[in-house]
């Protein structure tokens, strides 16, 4: 069964926290998507920013509604400690039910020793994985939405690496082009994303991610559509609260 929320969240960590008067974002963000499931409206999952300290903290919530709740309910939670000064994370919570598969996990991550501890609290195990510079997918998201989108060319790439479950990952996001997307919000200006995953194991093939994210100030997503495996997936911004900018832009 397809877990719903572990995708999204996995589909939108693809997106260098400037000074924080140059920032797409700030504290007190929220935005809210829906999920179709192919014609089936099957959940919703939202993101917000808090501050602590020197800390930026990152939340990423998913949930089932209506007749997905009958046969595969989902319940996840997500959240991404980051440190202002190098824009790193130090601390990943994953919390997540998908149709009865759990996970609760905490990823310390000590970037200067290149060293991430992993606590599952599932199997009440501790291990030590070797990394350098990653982002969680959390902070992944926050990291690229500040990058310079705006002077690349199509066919260019923004590339990162990504900790998740007990591995490093290398991704890369290339520019296919500009669209302008009809939504609730009206016609948004966007820059048309494909980035380049492993197929096989959710998705169907390399290439069967497309991301929309504004060509505003903001940058953040307002489509994402996904084949997967089985059926596929079209996610939408339905709310947006606390932007940094105005939106949508240049209408």
């Amino acid at each position: 069964m397809i877990r719903f929320l572990t995708i999204f969240f996995f589909l939108i960590s693809f997106y260098t926290a400037a000074q924080e008067e140059k920032s797409a974002f700030k504290k007190g963000e929220a935005l809210k998507y829906r999920i179709h499931y192919g014609l089936v409206n099957a959940g919703y999952a939202t993101l917000g920013i808090q501050e602590k300290e020197n800390q930026y903290h990152f939340i990423g919530k998913g949930w089932t509604v209506g007749i997905t709740n009958w046969f595969f309910k989902v319940r996840d939670q997500y959240e991404s400690y980051v440190d202002k000064s190098d824009e790193l994370p130090t601390h990943f919570v994953r919390n997540v039910n998908e149709g009865g598969y759990k996970i609760n996990r905490d990823v310390y991550f000590n970037q200067p020793t290149k060293k991430a501890r992993v606590e599952d609290h599932k199997r009440n195990t501790t291990k030590e994985f070797k990394i350098d510079n990653v982002q969680d997918l959390l902070s992944a998201f926050y990291k690229l939405r500040n990058s310079d989108i705006d002077t690349m060319k199509v066919g260019e790439s923004i590339k990162m690496d990504l900790f998740i479950d007990n591995e490093t990952f290398a991704f890369k996001l290339v520019l296919k082009g500009k669209e302008t997307i009809s939504s609730k919000f009206g016609k948004i200006p966007c820059y048309e994303f494909r980035p380049y995953v492993q197929s096989g194991r959710i998705f169907k093939e390399e290439e069967s991610l497309t991301i929309w994210i504004s060509a505003d100030k903001n940058k953040i997503p307002v489509r994402i559509k996904a084949s997967l495996a089985v059926g596929s997936l079209k996610i939408d911004l339905t709310r947006h609260e606390g932007l940094s900018h105005a939106f949508p832009e240049n209408l």
